[in-house]
């Protein structure tokens, strides 16, 4: 039997003669119960906010996209279509162009972009699942906008009075060569709104889609030229593997990107946000433990006989330290497996009856992850193991002959 481990577990259970010793205990394991339900709590809502910020982006955001090189557009011809068809992983794969556009509707207007998709582009993004009234029309100038333009502009649904786009005319300013005052530098065309998306507010007011012939029309291009390509991959086909697939069919004059690479400000401030609050409920459960270094060493003053009685009897020092080490090691591990059980309920009750609510129909986002249960229990014992090691340092041979 290891006898350090025999004697700790019997002064866990145990109840000191001193009464403020106990308190001191149960503030103690209180104090650890606590604070890793806290920290377990404060990292799974932040999972689930990371999880639901990033389904805004994953609606409109493909697995893979191909974007130009240089400049806004560039051109894909026939072969390269049918090449790409070919690829082994890939699902499917849709063309856009797309440019900034000044939008009017009667006395109204705002800026935004028109992204012109063609057939495919539903299937290769889940933008179908963000239409909350409407439909994307079968009509050749029918668009769909977002619910900001929408309440920006007022534009009815399915109404023979059209919102109007207007894009400068490329490659010409206000004067024409001649250098007479051109009364048109603009490109304009007529959208009758068949439906309107809702995702977030940046994306609600940021776009307007149409079909892709007419924005190529609008921009002066022909069929060929666009400004990006969307791809979505096949179930457990490798993202890097068609990468490469992509860029030796299109060449130098498109860079892909997986769909972190296409938000990497947003991952990136995502896992910094939850780093930042990780460290700072770390410091506040490293300044809690500190409660059981005093707390272990008031056991030590009070089981100073006994530690007397032990060495008497041949007990080293060293194994009187592992005593008090393990007692420490023990409580600190107790304490944060039942807090991360306290943290466990809490957030499942929260996935199951959303008590919480952002707004009146949508609960608060969290997510039940074993990795963060690693994190807490690693983070808990790791701080106890240091605590108690401080605390059990105490004992020396000046303690045990006073």
């Amino acid at each position: 039997m290891n006898f350090p481990l025999y004697i700790a577990k019997r002064y866990l259970r145990s109840k000191s003669s001193q009464n403020a010793v106990n308190i001191i205990n149960f503030i103690t394991f209180l104090v650890i119960v606590i604070g890793s339900a806290a920290l377990f709590i404060v990292l799974s809502a932040f999972a689930g906010l990371k999880t639901f910020s990033l389904s805004f982006s994953n609606t409109f955001d493909p697995d893979l996209k191909a974007s130009p090189s240089i400049g806004k557009h560039f051109s894909i011809s026939a072969d390269e279509e049918s090449a790409l068809s070919h690829i082994e992983g890939l699902a499917s794969f849709s063309k856009e162009l797309e440019e900034r556009a000044y939008l009017t509707y009667k006395e109204k207007s705002t800026i935004a972009y028109i992204k012109g998709v063609d057939q495919n582009y539903r299937n290769v993004t889940g933008v179908d699942s963000t239409l909350i009234f409407g439909n994307w029309g079968s009509d050749l100038f029918n668009g769909v906008i977002g619910i900001g333009i929408y309440n920006l502009l007022g534009v009815p649904i399915n109404n023979r009075s059209a919102m109007e786009v207007l894009v400068p005319k490329p490659g010409e300013g206000s004067f024409s060569q001649q250098g007479f005052i051109n009364p048109k530098p603009y490109d304009d065309i007529a959208l009758v709104v068949s439906g309107v998306f809702a995702v977030e507010e940046t994306l609600d007011k940021k776009y307007v889609f149409a079909h892709l012939p007419v924005v190529q029309e609008l921009l002066q291009k022909d069929s060929t030229d666009i400004s990006g390509i969307n791809f979505k991959l096949m179930e457990n086909a490798s993202a890097e593997d068609v990468r490469n697939s992509i860029v030796g069919i299109l060449g130098d004059k498109v860079s892909v990107l997986t769909r972190r690479e296409q938000n990497t400000s947003l991952y990136r401030m995502l896992n910094t946000e939850n780093l930042a609050t990780y460290l700072i409920f770390t410091l506040v459960l490293i300044i809690a433990l500190f409660n059981v270094v005093g707390a272990i060493i008031m056991m030590i003053l009070d089981k100073q006989q006994n530690s007397k009685t032990l060495y008497s009897l041949g007990t080293t020092i060293k194994e009187l330290r592992r005593i008090y080490f393990i007692q420490g090691l023990l409580v600190t591990s107790f304490g944060g497996l039942i807090g991360v059980l306290i943290g466990s309920l809490l957030i499942v009750s929260q996935l199951v009856f959303g008590w919480l609510k952002i707004t009146p129909s949508l609960a608060y986002p969290v997510e039940f992850n074993a990795l963060n249960v690693l994190i807490v229990v690693g983070t808990i014992v790791v701080l106890g193991f240091i605590s108690s090691k401080i605390a059990s340092s105490r004992i020396n041979e000046k303690l045990i002959s006073a």
